[in-house]
């Protein structure tokens, strides 16, 4: 049992969701429908915004459609290919062919949060619009009315202390009430950095680090 937070922030990619369902499902499907997608909406206020901060962040002479492609086969965590994936996700959801992935055990320890009145966060390199839509077409419902708000790298990088002291002002709780799930060991020494405090999940391939508690399920998680 720990002292019940304030408020829980979530990591997606392998906290509350597979890994390989981003991996081997989601980035494939934005790298095969890129060039195609940029191609029919080019004339689009957003997608002209993506290809320019691509260009801004590659140089100007970079052709924006490679190097998206580029980021998505080296795993770059970039604004303007994560907003670009959103919008091709968000036709793969919409068309049904993309159902997004949850743990069983992390879906029933959310639903008693929130009904327990604990405040759900998400924080999550994918964009904002990607995550809702994660949580929106999944295999568990649509489960979009389970979060409070969701944070993404306009936040600042996972990495960083900082990004985790915005999150708690724009929440408004004290970091110390405030509890981090993630399977990423960078992303807990940022957020204790800040004074969250912290769970290291473990899954799939995951290796564990006795710097943090470590859980395997979400069940084992008593607030």
């Amino acid at each position: 049992m720990i002292d019940r937070p304030a408020a829980i922030l979530l990591d997606i990619e392998g906290t509350t969701s597979s890994i390989s369902f981003v991996a081997d499902i989601l980035f494939p499907y934005a790298r095969r429908h890129l060039p195609d997608f940029v191609g029919a909406h080019k004339g689009a206020t957003a997608i002209k915004q993506i290809l320019a901060d691509t260009r801004i962040l590659a140089g100007s002479d970079a052709d924006p459609v490679v190097t998206l492609i580029r980021w998505i086969d080296e795993d770059v965590k970039a604004a303007p290919l994560k907003s670009l994936q959103g919008l091709i996700w968000a036709q793969g959801y919409e068309s049904g062919e993309l159902k997004g992935h949850v743990y069983d055990d992390a879906l029933d320890a959310m639903r008693n949060w929130k009904a327990s009145g604990i405040p759900l966060y998400i924080y999550s390199s994918g964009s904002v619009q990607a995550q809702v839509q994660l949580f929106q077409y999944n295999i568990g419902g649509d489960l979009r009315s389970l979060f409070a708000g969701h944070f993404d790298l306009a936040t600042g990088p996972k990495v960083e202390a900082e990004s985790y002291r915005k999150i708690a002002a724009a929440v408004g709780k004290p970091p110390g009430s405030i509890l981090f799930l993630s399977d990423n060991p960078k992303e807990l020494v940022a957020a204790q950095a800040a004074g969250l405090r912290v769970i290291h999940v473990v899954r799939e391939k995951t290796v564990p680090d006795d710097r943090f508690p470590i859980v395997h399920s979400f069940a084992e998680i008593a607030v």
